[in-house]
């Protein structure tokens, strides 16, 4: 039973390594030097030398830490962060993110070159809802719903959850022909949420190599465009602070997720858990984007104001907003992580 809480965490690891490898390998390219490559934060568990840089493992499971010198503070070592030029330090800030993009999308092409994708094609609609009323059968295929375009299944659930209550524009194709239709949602209280009445195919349809890297590209856009979504559903009060999750909810959910999926093989599994990998990778980089002290989006801010007005901002103030943020972040942190256990016992 261990064992799949243990692939889980291996996942979620894997993911912040590669985001800090990134700010990493970056670094080394701009000649920086990295004092500290962690993953996780606070007191050091386990860590080794190896030449100029130590590798440690932390006791708080939150992120990691790629530690360059002079990154917040002066040095007078000649390759601290802040000696090096703007766009060169701006690119090693803009790379964690950046490389969580690209681990989200190594992801996908395994997945779909594996088993394929769930295009928006019917098997059914329900009786009583606005695609019944309105003409819709099996085998339409959702192509546009108001101004997004449609390739997944799952844009059709996303687009249903994100303008929960509104009445859309659907455009669908029946044998080649091009259709419209305007459909008003109907509020399922079982479900607790606004169905039009799609019933979706389960069925995987394989595509091949070209569209596996066209299809994954997508992929990613609709896990990114997913967290924007529920960000900002949260920003107003749509969904409960409670219902976040940090390294030990998500932990437990993949484990899980990944036993039930193993029943159908080892390898649908390890689909299961690259799935959930797609996500939170894709969660990582949106969040660490974020404009928000001392977020990797915060240090963008800064850098970017500074190769506009063509000089540095006064360090000290730089400071104090990033101080301010990672007390805040931790404050985050615990409180998500009281969040997690608590679940666990519910």
């Amino acid at each position: 039973m261990i064992i799949r809480y243990v692939l889980a965490f291996v996942v979620l690891s894997i993911i912040i390594i590669f985001h800090e490898l990134g700010h990493f390998w970056l670094a080394k390219k701009n000649g920086i030097r990295v004092n500290e490559f962690s993953l996780g934060l606070g007191p050091t568990i386990v860590g080794f030398q190896h030449g100029e840089t130590k590798f440690s493992i932390k006791a708080l499971p939150f992120g990691g830490a790629c530690m360059m010198e002079g990154e917040d503070g002066e040095s007078n070592d000649d390759r601290s962060f802040q000696k090096k030029p703007v766009w060169a330090r701006i690119s090693v800030v803009a790379a964690g993110p950046i490389f969580n993009f690209i681990l989200a999308f190594v992801f996908s092409v395994i997945i779909i070159g594996s088993v394929g994708v769930v295009k928006p094609v019917l098997s059914d609609v329900s009786p009583g809802y606005a695609a019944q009323e309105a003409g819709l059968q099996a085998g339409d295929e959702i192509i546009k719903m108001g101004n997004k375009h449609i390739f997944f299944y799952n844009e059709v659930s996303m687009y249903s959850i994100f303008h929960a209550g509104e009445t859309t524009e659907v455009t669908y194709k029946r044998d080649g022909e091009t259709k419209t239709a305007v459909l008003k949602p109907i509020y399922n209280e079982e479900e607790g949420r606004y169905l039009y009445g799609f019933i979706g195919a389960a069925e995987q349809v394989r595509v091949g190599p070209v569209k596996t890297i066209g299809y994954s590209a997508l992929n990613v856009k609709f896990w990114i465009q997913y967290t924007y979504g529920s960000l900002k559903m949260l920003l107003t009060n749509q969904v409960s602070m409670n219902e976040m999750s940090g390294p030990v909810g998500i932990v437990k959910y993949m484990g899980d997720s990944y036993a039930e999926s193993r029943s159908a093989g080892i390898f649908y599994g390890f689909l299961t858990l690259l799935n959930f990998g797609i996500l939170i990778s894709a969660n990582l980089g949106v969040i660490n984007l974020l404009p928000l002290p001392a977020l990797d989006g915060g240090r963008l801010v800064f850098l970017i104001i500074e190769a506009i007005r063509g000089k540095r901002v006064i360090p000290e103030r730089e400071g104090m907003v990033h101080f301010v943020g990672i007390v805040c972040l931790f404050a985050l942190m615990i409180f998500i992580m009281f969040n997690d256990v608590r679940n666990l016992f519910i």
